[in-house]
């Protein structure tokens, strides 16, 4: 990862060609990956306290190492005694020029505190190890009584969350668990979404989980596929068009709610992902769902644009994009979203539902592109979400007329959506 692969195609490789591991091995190797990345400018600004900045360290391993023996001693509270085993492996699988003398004075060196920060966006990005700029941009956009909460969320290792299908079954599903030794509850943002308790992985060897009762799904993204209802009304029988369908998440939604009368026609630019989805729509036996090329927009009573975006929400699932990421890429992508929703809309039939999604929690992807759309376009007008969600689901989820599902409020990642009506004819 450090030599440029993304996280989880680098972790996903490596576990691949590990034998040996078990389950537990293997959960605890793709934690420390995610941890290690998540927490990289804190743990880096300790190992240049101690002497040892990543620079200066020849191989990418022994800057993995030295972050690791920082991880298990500041996140961990785990001292030599526990470190120097874990990291006293075999030089053929693990290169290195650092000596364990000098890991151990990693560990057991008093660590000097650090010189305070300028400014506060600093001291947070410090904290959280985000990038200085990222935060900047964050604290124009928030109060400072979001923001701690928001970093703190996306600075941890996020929960597994899931969709109980169909729609409507949630205290059904929720007994069957506890009956097969599953702790699990309800989280009130979304109607259908839970949270196991427990942090084995159980769940996934339950009845529930095998009959596709239960769908790995995070609440915001459940909250987009809320939004994408009529007002008061169910969605059966629609026709829907999931136009950046992604791996199928909120593909499988949305026929859920359509059902067997309705219909869901599913596209994306990247074949690999579509194929995912194609895959888990044949999982899932739902026949509603079709893969036209291309899409019939104008046939669609819903058409929902979840835009490739920045996914500065999901960063806690993704900590190296935070690493990645440059303001120059944010306007980038607020081209490509512009383009797109102007490319869709254009196809829209009169009095269709056009939802904008994204999973940034950066305005400039979110409230600003639909707000420049709605300037040049008369015929659309913004719907707000609180008519779809409910006072009291809109208290957690909503800003404004918008979705906005901010952890830790909303919990798992940061989302956004809009409801844009094109006016009827006549």
């Amino acid at each position: 990862m450090l030599r440029g692969e993304p996280l989880k195609a680098a972790l996903a490789n490596a576990l691949r060609d590990a034998d040996g591991l078990g389950g537990q091995e293997r959960r605890f190797a793709a934690l420390v990956v995610r941890e290690l990345s998540r927490h990289q400018r804190l743990l880096d600004l300790a190992a240049r306290t101690l002497g040892h900045p990543p620079g200066k360290l020849g191989l990418t391993e022994d800057q993995a190492l030295v972050r690791y023996a920082l991880w298990r001693r500041l996140f961990c509270g785990e001292g030599w005694t526990r470190i120097g085993p874990e990291v006293r492996l075999p030089g053929p699988v693990r290169p290195r020029t650092l000596k364990d003398d000098v890991l151990q004075k990693v560990v057991e060196s008093p660590l000097p505190e650090p010189s305070l920060p300028d400014t506060r966006a600093e001291w947070l990005a410090i904290r959280y190890s985000f990038p200085t700029w990222l935060v900047t941009k964050l604290t124009e956009a928030y109060p400072e009584s979001v923001m701690e909460g928001l970093l703190a969320s996306l600075d941890e290792d996020p929960g597994l969350h899931f969709r109980v299908r169909p729609p409507g079954t949630r205290d059904a599903v929720l007994a069957a668990l506890a009956e097969e030794g599953v702790a699990a509850e309800a989280v009130p943002a979304a109607p259908d979404a839970v949270r196991v308790v427990d942090s084995s992985h159980r769940v996934f060897e339950t009845r529930v989980m095998k009959t596709g009762r239960l769908q790995v799904q995070d609440v915001g993204s459940q909250l987009i596929s809320e939004v994408c209802r009529p007002v008061g009304g169910s969605m059966a029988g629609l026709t829907v068009a999931d136009v950046c369908a992604g791996a199928g998440g909120k593909t499988l939604a949305l026929a859920d709610f359509v059902g067997a009368t309705g219909r869901v026609v599913a596209g994306d630019r990247s074949r690999r992902r579509l194929a995912e989805a194609r895959e888990r729509v044949r999982h899932f036996s739902l026949r509603q769902v079709a893969f036209p090329h291309p899409l019939p927009l104008s046939d669609a009573d819903v058409l929902l644009i979840d835009a490739p975006c920045s996914g500065t929400g999901s960063l806690a699932r993704e900590p190296d994009q935070k690493w990645k990421l440059t303001a120059q890429e944010i306007s980038k992508f607020q081209t490509t979203q512009s383009e797109l929703l102007e490319e869709v809309a254009r196809q829209a039939r009169p009095g269709a539902l056009v939802v904008y999604a994204t999973c940034s929690v950066l305005p400039e992807e979110d409230e600003v592109v639909v707000e420049a759309f709605l300037a040049k376009h008369p015929e659309f007008t913004l719907e707000p979400v609180v008519d779809v969600l409910g006072v009291e689901r809109a208290a957690l989820a909503a800003q404004g007329p918008y979705l906005k599902a901010l952890p830790p409020r909303v919990p798992g990642g940061g989302f956004f959506a809009a409801r844009l009506r094109r006016a009827p004819q006549g």
